[in-house]
């Protein structure tokens, strides 16, 4: 890569983290309603994996999908916009938190049914291999999607039918408030596709660079017509499942650890050491995020609400 795109992925990692940050002062004024699922200290998972893909690749998520949708092309000012349910969200304000999607850059979605949409990508990748196109479907669930049958249904025929998927685990230790190894007969999750003859890899998901490397060895086996793949990233979410979750079930000492292994700061050590940056052109770059965060909260809150008559459009397609 040349610095401009370390550089754009430096961005795109910090905006996720003061998106989800501004997201989360928002819900507590009252203004963000519903649930609310934050990716602060996942963002190395998607900002790696995304920047792998090609512009065809299809990308579709589970709920906490704002750092997702960010990476794909969908600006903070869209995403905070669809937060506060306004008409000028990605999804018309009509989705919020666990549904933004916006197919033009071939984001699929974010959806709140655990595992529901395994079986759409099954379905999204069947559909490129009839149409005969070179494409894959990049598929992100967490480890408790891992649990249930939409998670067995759907790699068992892309195995069968060969279909370009990578799956892909973003594990952060906990269902909900369950942890992996109390929920799973298996806890390292990769091993869940040698059930079907899949082939399978973790990886480091605190450190983008590793994520991406990963991603792109993984994509050229899916792209070269070999069938699926699962790669599980070892991750870990810094707040609670939702904004509601009272976190009894973890120390704050064990949150703390990962905060040490913090995948901004990572990314920026990694920079830095290989002279791609230097810290005061970081700075910069932090407080440059800052204004547009700020810019983006200011046009998100002045933002009409959707018009009563929206709530009969988009129900049934024309034809």
């Amino acid at each position: 890569m040349q610095k401009a795109e370390y550089l754009e992925l430096y961005h795109q990692m910090v905006l996720i983290r003061l998106v989800e940050e501004k997201a989360a002062q928002l819900y507590q004024q009252d203004k963000i309603g519903g649930f609310l699922h934050l990716y602060i200290g996942q963002e190395a998972v998607s900002t790696g994996l995304i920047s792998a893909r090609q512009p065809q690749d299809r990308i579709i998520t589970a709920y906490r999908d704002h750092g997702v949708a960010i990476n794909c092309g969908i600006s903070a000012k869209e995403v905070l916009a669809e937060l506060l349910g306004k008409a000028t969200g990605c999804s018309g304000g009509k989705g919020g938190s666990m549904h933004m999607a916006d197919v033009e850059k071939n984001f699929w979605g974010g959806h709140a049914i655990v595992g529901a949409h395994l079986p759409i990508a099954a379905g999204l990748a069947l559909g490129d291999t009839y149409q005969k196109k070179d494409a894959i479907t990049v598929c992100m669930f967490g480890d408790g999607a891992t649990n249930i049958g939409f998670f067995h249904e759907a790699l068992n025929l892309s195995k069968v039918w060969k279909l370009p998927v990578l799956w892909v685990c973003e594990n952060n230790q906990y269902g909900m408030g369950t942890a992996v190894e109390r929920a799973s007969a298996v806890s390292e999750i990769r091993q869940k596709a040698l059930g079907y003859d899949m082939l399978n890899s973790r990886v480091d998901g605190m450190d983008l660079m590793a994520v991406r490397q990963a991603a792109q060895e993984a994509m050229a086996h899916v792209r070269s017509g070999q069938g699926p793949y699962l790669l599980e990233a070892i991750t870990y979410r810094y707040r609670g499942h939702s904004m509601g979750d009272p976190e009894r079930y973890r120390k704050a000492d064990e949150v703390r650890r990962w905060q040490e292994n913090d995948p901004i700061g990572i990314y920026r050590a990694y920079l830095t050491k290989k002279r791609l940056a230097t810290k005061a052109e970081l700075d910069r770059l932090d407080k440059q995020v800052g204004a547009e965060v700020l810019e983006a909260t200011q046009f998100a809150e002045a933002s009409p609400e959707p018009a009563p008559e929206a709530l009969y459009e988009h129900i049934y397609a024309d034809n």
